[in-house]
């Protein structure tokens, strides 16, 4: 195991700069997901560490090692790709093994790494099979046993569940969490998909136009996004956000919206009274409630253990989630209401999150 450090890390292409400066510190053990919108610079940063990729400036460091000018073999790391890349001429067994067949590694001891990750993965009745008799599944968990068996300081991920259905990409995820419990290893992992990096991580990186957005344990970024991409970027359905004013009306504190609506805020907003700002609250953070503020159902979405109702509210169009069965038809109108204690201020201008509280 070994931690990965990255001080303030450039990649250009000729003049055209795709990383900006990125900092990061990855602990000893740690599973960091890097997560981020298409083009962001998250796969990039990824095969810089593995060194696929030639860094422009600063440092990677790898178990307190600068592994800038290393090949990726010299560098301790396994990386599981999207793809597959498995031989199909070989068996399951040959293909866990090959790299330390390359390592001239004795024939006992390749086998006995070969067991102990088909242990691992639950692999062992599909040795002699080849890639083609093999499920999706079956075949990312070959290639992640084929990781495992070299025994690597640092596994890297690049978007390993991308080729998968969304039942096996479930499954997928559970068992590389697993995966990494069992073996205490440090995992960093690139995805696009923001579910994916909420249920695995112990730490998030969200990443936006090669620059790092927020970084912080899943909670942390959901509960308090740094700024209003991040708010909009993670979770599912995203944040509302709404524009509008900091108002007191009749005692209290709300925010009126670019319509005229009120959405009521906690007391502790009151230190933006005046202020132009974006409101952010969680679909499931709204409320159902008669007398509240006005709207017209649009859509209905039921998924069974939730329905998502989409409320038009002057030109705000809103995402509510309810736990209950929602009988109300597209056309009618409801009423809803935010919870004051959740909401999330952001600055209209530069998108950062502002505090709730005076000073």
């Amino acid at each position: 195991m070994a931690s990965v450090t990255i001080r303030n890390a450039v990649k250009s292409y000729g003049t055209m700069e795709v990383l900006h400066g990125v900092s990061l510190a990855a602990q000893d053990g740690e599973f960091v997901v890097l997560v981020g919108p298409s083009g962001c610079g998250k796969s990039t940063l990824l095969r810089m560490i593995a060194g696929l990729e030639s860094i422009t400036d600063g440092d990677i460091d790898i178990g307190g090692r600068v592994v800038n000018e290393l090949e990726p073999k010299e560098r301790d790391i396994a990386m599981v790709f999207q793809s597959y890349a498995l031989y199909p001429h070989m068996s399951v067994r040959d293909n866990m093994g090959f790299s330390l067949k390359l390592a001239r590694r004795s024939r006992k001891e390749i086998e006995e790494a070969v067991n102990r990750a088909a242990g691992i993965l639950a692999l062992e009745p599909l040795l002699d099979r080849y890639p083609r008799q093999l499920s999706g599944g079956q075949r990312q968990r070959v290639a992640m046993g084929r990781a495992i068996v070299r025994n690597p300081a640092v596994f890297l991920f690049d978007e390993p569940l991308s080729n998968l259905d969304a039942k096996l990409r479930v499954q997928m995820r559970s068992e590389i969490k697993a995966l990494h419990q069992r073996l205490g290893s440090t995992m960093i992992y690139v995805t696009h998909d923001q579910m994916e990096a909420m249920t695995m991580a112990d730490r998030i990186v969200v990443m936006r136009a090669g620059k790092i957005e927020q970084v912080g344990t899943p909670l942390e970024i959901y509960d308090n996004p740094a700024n209003s991409f991040v708010a909009g970027f993670i979770g599912s359905p995203s944040m509302n956000l709404i524009e509008g004013t900091v108002m007191e009306k009749d005692g209290t504190v709300v925010l009126r919206d670019d319509g005229g609506a009120d959405w009521s805020l906690a007391e502790a907003a009151r230190a933006h009274l005046g202020r132009s700002v974006t409101m952010g609250i969680r679909p499931e953070q709204i409320v159902t409630r008669d007398g509240a503020i006005r709207g017209t159902v649009v859509n209905v979405e039921p998924t069974g253990a939730e329905t998502h109702v989409q409320v038009q509210v002057g030109a705000n169009s809103i995402v509510v989630v309810l736990r209950d069965r929602f009988a109300g038809a597209v056309g009618s109108s409801i009423g809803i209401a935010s919870l004051p204690e959740r909401v999330n201020l952001f600055c209209r201008e530069t998108g950062a999150r502002l505090a709730l509280s005076p000073g």
